[in-house]
């Protein structure tokens, strides 16, 4: 069974991203931040996406809720189904690999 696509008043994908991370300002935080952001950018120029950080020390209760049990660790809500990968994404093709996304471009 395949999963309905969201998608916005253009027709666009919508992608709802969230980033667990230790701290905001942590250099590994914001590393992770940086390569998530332009792998969107490079790879997801005709949707829509969000990108919600979440410090696990300020949001416990959000990183208890979602199962995260290390960190840097990002989650794609939407499109579904939901997907899970850990790191500081600066491998890109496997975070391309493990949210599902074909690369516009040979990487």
């Amino acid at each position: 069974m395949s999963l309905p696509v969201v998608k916005d008043t253009n027709g666009g994908e919508v992608w709802n991203l969230l980033l667990f991370v230790a701290g905001k300002n942590n250099p590994r935080s914001q590393v992770a931040y940086s390569n998530l952001k332009r792998i969107c950018e490079e790879h997801l120029p005709n949707a829509r996406y969000t990108i919600e950080v979440v410090d696990i020390a300020a949001n416990p209760q959000v990183a208890a809720k979602e199962q995260i049990i290390a960190i840097p660790a990002l989650l794609r809500n939407a499109p579904p189904p939901k997907r899970r990968i850990i790191g500081d994404l600066s491998d890109t093709f496997r975070v391309l690999v493990s949210l599902g996304i074909q690369p516009l471009q040979s990487i």
